[in-house]
């Protein structure tokens, strides 16, 4: 039998009431959000289920988004992958702007130790008992999370770069 989105669905909303929500088919991957209390059980629940089968987590990442309110200013997507059925879903869990901090996911899957440790150094997001969380790719001095859209994208004296284009604003640089 075919795993139907009304199946996830259903048994999402059964054992977690309204910490998931706003579930959607998006481009062909079935969405929905989590709160961030519960979202490392919602992941855990998606890879014990004998039924749902989503051992493969694909990808983590963060997303910034500065205009929103302050409780919904970072987001963690998570990707999952059922390989037995061929079906996909994402997951994500908005953060407050003033201390981002989401659980780990090292404990379910270790691949997540890089892309959480990615994620902190370009957004500033905190993984809470994440293993060994401290900068992967920029230097270990620097202050600023380059991915935040308060970071500009390049040197402001180039004339021939316009970070408007790149959905940033120098209002207020």
């Amino acid at each position: 039998m075919a795993l139907e989105t009304t199946h996830i669905q259903e048994k999402l909303a059964q054992k977690f009431g309204n910490n998931v929500l706003n579930f959607e088919m998006n481009r062909d991957i079935f969405s929905f959000e989590a709160t961030p209390e519960t979202i490392h059980e919602v992941i855990q629940f998606l890879k014990e289920q004998e039924d749902l089968n989503f051992h493969f987590l694909t990808d983590l990442c963060g997303v910034h988004y500065p205009n929103n309110d302050s409780n919904h200013q970072f987001a963690v997507v998570y990707h999952m992958h059922n390989w037995v059925e061929s079906f996909r879903i994402r997951i994500k869990t908005y953060l407050n702007g003033e201390n981002p901090e989401v659980d780990s996911m090292t404990d379910l899957f270790l691949t997540t130790n890089w892309m959480e440790r990615e994620t902190f150094d370009f957004y500033g997001i905190h993984f809470k008992g994440h293993p060994q969380l401290k900068r992967i790719l920029n230097m270990d001095e620097m202050e600023s999370f380059p991915m935040r859209k308060e970071f500009p994208l390049e040197d402001q004296g180039r004339t021939d770069k316009d970070d408007r284009f790149f959905g940033r604003t120098t209002a207020n640089c």
